[in-house]
């Protein structure tokens, strides 16, 4: 065997097409390309999404995603920030009153915190974790009104 006499198996390569390279070829004259019209020109290629005039697709749906307004009034605080606060029941009001959360807050859930609370309190009308509705039990606290 000697490499002058190499060759591929036969199949195992196509002759590639030679367009625009007479009438026999097959692919002569407009080589392929069809008579006038946008495709047929040099350059003449249409953008993806392109639905000849019509407005397409991804212009026709909606867009999605969105901000919710609710957030902007919204507030997380943690069980630690509780001890900041000297009254006995807890509230919106006495959460505003000692400046824990902003004025324009209305709704306010409370979070575990790694430190936990130390004295009994009262908690009305605001949302609570299951971690620190436990640790409010265990400090001898009471959960009135409770936001789901």
């Amino acid at each position: 065997m000697y490499l002058n006499t190499l060759y591929p198996a036969i199949g195992a390569k196509h002759k590639t097409k030679r367009i625009c390279r007479g009438i026999g070829s097959g692919l002569g004259k407009t080589g392929g390309r069809g008579h006038k019209g946008q495709k047929s020109r040099s350059g003449g290629r249409i953008h993806i999404g392109f639905e000849g005039g019509q407005t397409p697709l991804y212009r026709r749906l909606p867009k999605f995603g969105f901000s919710s307004l609710k957030s902007t009034i919204t507030q997380e605080i943690k069980l630690s920030n509780l001890s900041k606060i000297k009254d006995k029941i807890i509230d919106l009001h006495a959460l505003k009153k000692h400046k824990v959360i902003k004025k324009n807050t209305k709704f306010v859930k409370i979070i575990m915190s790694k430190k936990s609370i130390k004295f009994p309190v009262v908690i009305c009308n605001l949302r609570i974790s299951k971690g620190a509705k436990m640790a409010i039990y265990a400090a001898g606290g009471k959960i009135q009104g409770e936001i789901n």
